[in-house]
């Protein structure tokens, strides 16, 4: 997920090599991080931007650092 002026460029998030299903991905970072609980990833169609910024803050991450987790997720 890059950042242009603030924002997830939705071109490269598009892009991602989806290996996992969302559902897995869910249950992976909820069980890596148990601060996270369903609301947390609740998004509307077309808007997963709020709910990677509610990720970020909730984690403390950054962007790139939120990227890596969800590349890492794919390698299980």
């Amino acid at each position: 997920m890059c950042y242009l002026h603030g924002r997830i460029d939705q071109k490269i998030l598009n892009q991602m090599t989806i290996l996992r299903s969302w559902r897995e991905q869910k249950i992976m970072l909820k069980r890596r991080f148990p601060i996270l609980n369903d609301e947390d990833f609740l998004f509307e169609e077309g808007n997963k931007e709020s709910m990677l910024k509610r990720l970020q803050a909730k984690l403390n991450k950054s962007a790139t650092e939120l990227e890596s987790l969800f590349a890492e997720l794919q390698l299980y």
